[in-house]
């Protein structure tokens, strides 16, 4: 009898343990859950704000009078570069001008793609609908998919291929009604846009980048340099209308700066198929601010060709949330 009762003492005191360890275990999962739902939370909130304010691009240049590409984002360039110094000596300590002159050529690449993909964003808003800009605007991905595969050899799934074939369906029926000058050429400056977008990505993976700021604000050096010649040799004024400089002063800040902020904190918690998916509020959102605020409206083909883009992005990310990690021996 007393061999018995202590064989089961014994198996109420391991009873006892595997409770006790379990129950800690649980208590620290529920834990750890709880703190990563608040930081998703807040991921989805960042990243979904950055949306918002990079979605009123479109409404911020077409409120602007009289001001051209060249003027438009030489003012925005100054203001983000100052937003930008700002913050990386705030983060680091360490001067911006630092930042510039350790940088490598892949991120010069980068700032100056930006250039291009800010200039010719900012024409084709002047020159064809919102929703067609941002709508094309949104092929940068697919852009990137290709660039990446020529100069990092990396392999780009199936689905991507077919998502960028459907895309391609939609760009066509974006552009087929924009056979007018104008229109047309907003329409292509949107693609180069895209393009500069996507030369941006690629250039910052070839360096293994892990932080935009510098690209970013290195952009906005270059740009200050190649718009202010530009506007001092065809003889552009520097000083805008108070309007038009606020407006502009004020998108280089809140729309550029403090979007890629919120941007850049957001997309360290969330993954990259949410942050895709995310990314489209700004699509959508841009027509919408026009319209609201300016009356603004698409044409059917923009409306039909952009949906197919936005279903080809979609897809795309949603395909590359359901594929499965590789067996790991």
């Amino acid at each position: 009898m007393d061999e018995f009762g202590g064989f089961l003492d014994n198996i109420f005191e391991k009873g006892f343990l595997w409770f006790s360890h379990n129950n800690r275990a649980l208590m620290m999962t529920k834990a750890i859950q709880s703190q990563f739902s608040t930081e998703y939370k807040q991921g989805l909130l960042l990243v979904l704000m950055a949306g918002i304010l990079w979605s009123t691009v479109g409404l911020g240049i077409r409120m602007i009078q009289d001001a051209s590409v060249w003027q438009i984002l030489l003012y925005r360039s100054v203001s983000l570069s100052a937003f930008l110094a700002i913050v990386i000596y705030l983060r680091s300590g360490a001067s911006p001008v630092v930042a510039v002159f350790s940088s490598n050529l892949n991120t010069h690449v980068a700032g100056m793609s930006l250039v291009a993909a800010y200039s010719g964003g900012i024409f084709a808003i002047q020159n064809t609908s919102v929703a067609n800009a941002m709508l094309l605007f949104a092929t940068a991905p697919f852009l990137a998919a290709i660039l990446g595969l020529v100069v990092l050899r990396e392999k780009v799934r199936a689905v991507t291929w077919f998502a960028i074939l459907i895309s391609l369906v939609g760009i066509s029926i974006m552009i087929y009604d924009k056979t007018n000058g104008m229109a047309l050429s907003g329409s292509l400056a949107a693609l180069g846009s895209a393009l500069g977008f996507a030369i941006f990505t690629v250039a910052l993976r070839h360096g293994q980048a892990v932080d935009m700021l510098p690209s970013v604000f290195l952009s906005g050096i270059y740009a200050i340099l190649i718009t202010g010649s530009i506007c001092a040799l065809i003889d552009l004024k520097f000083v805008l209308g108070f309007s038009d400089g606020s407006i502009a002063l004020g998108m280089g800040v809140f729309q550029v700066g403090a979007g890629l902020i919120l941007y850049t904190v957001g997309s360290k918690i969330l993954p990259a198929v949410e942050l895709t998916l995310l990314s489209l509020a700004e699509v959508i959102l841009g027509p919408i601010w026009v319209f609201l605020f300016l009356g603004e409206t698409a044409s059917v083909n923009t409306l039909i060709g952009g949906a197919i883009v936005l279903f080809a992005i979609a897809g795309n990310a949603l395909a590359g949330a359901r594929r499965k990690p590789p067996m790991i021996d």
